[in-house]
């Protein structure tokens, strides 16, 4: 059996979006993301600010400490997100305003180099030849370069995630200073632990910058074997 004719035109259409979002993603995209960006971090010590604030005068209860109110069944209702009024302790900690922007930066990045290799991914794949014997050294290198996708993909995933981190650990830090206000080493370990992730959240976006540069490289090198890998076999992977 063998596509129709409609569903074949419909593939070929499909290749041909494909192979065009690709190739604008790997001549112009990627090359423009190559070069470094300036990030200064030198006012990040400034930043965080350690203080412990009351809670808003509409939390406040004149009878003493919140406690979680509870259905007729006796059972607690859940705690929506902020409810300083059914909190424990309801004091606040606010968060860093300057790395939370900074994250969406990072999170935007991530999510486009991780879009962005995705869809050459796809393009190399649908360019990869009939598999038969023989004739093989330029599929290996699209295997290669697949290899090198994945690879930036997992590593926008991993700093991706390590912002999540960042808010747990941030989280249990403030936690401990709200709860002991009088132990000022939380408030050293607020306060570090912020220049820390600025640092990191530094190198992040320096890291993402080399894997445009490192996937930009291989494309290119090896244009010609991924877009005809049973071409001339005279040129190998570099």
């Amino acid at each position: 059996m063998s596509l129709s004719k409609e569903n074949s035109e419909k593939l070929e259409t499909f290749r041909s979006k494909v192979s065009t979002a690709a190739n604008d993603i790997v001549f112009h995209f990627f090359p423009t993301k190559a070069p470094d960006s300036p990030y200064n971090i030198s006012h990040a010590s400034t930043l965080t600010d350690t203080r412990v604030y009351p809670p808003p005068s509409n939390c406040v209860d004149s009878n003493g400490p919140a406690k979680r109110r509870r259905t007729e069944d006796s059972s607690a209702l859940p705690l929506a997100n902020g409810d300083s009024a059914s909190a424990r302790y309801p004091d606040l900690v606010h968060a860093n305003k300057h790395i939370l922007k900074l994250f969406e930066t990072t999170k935007s990045e991530c999510t486009q180099l991780s879009d962005c290799c995705d869809k050459v991914k796809l393009w190399v794949n649908l360019t990869m030849p009939k598999i038969e014997d023989g004739d093989n050294f330029g599929v290996q290198i699209q295997e290669e370069v697949l290899s090198e996708l994945l690879r930036s993909q997992e590593s926008a995933y991993n700093i991706r995630d390590s912002i999540r981190q960042h808010y747990l650990a941030r989280a249990k830090i403030c936690s401990k200073l709200i709860k002991y206000p009088n132990v000022e080493d939380y408030a050293l370990a607020l306060r570090e632990h912020d220049d820390k992730q600025l640092f990191f959240a530094r190198q992040n976006l320096i890291d993402i910058r080399n894997i445009y540069a490192v996937i930009t490289d291989i494309l290119h090198k090896n244009i010609a074997k991924i877009r005809s890998p049973r071409g001339n076999n005279r040129a190998g992977l570099y």
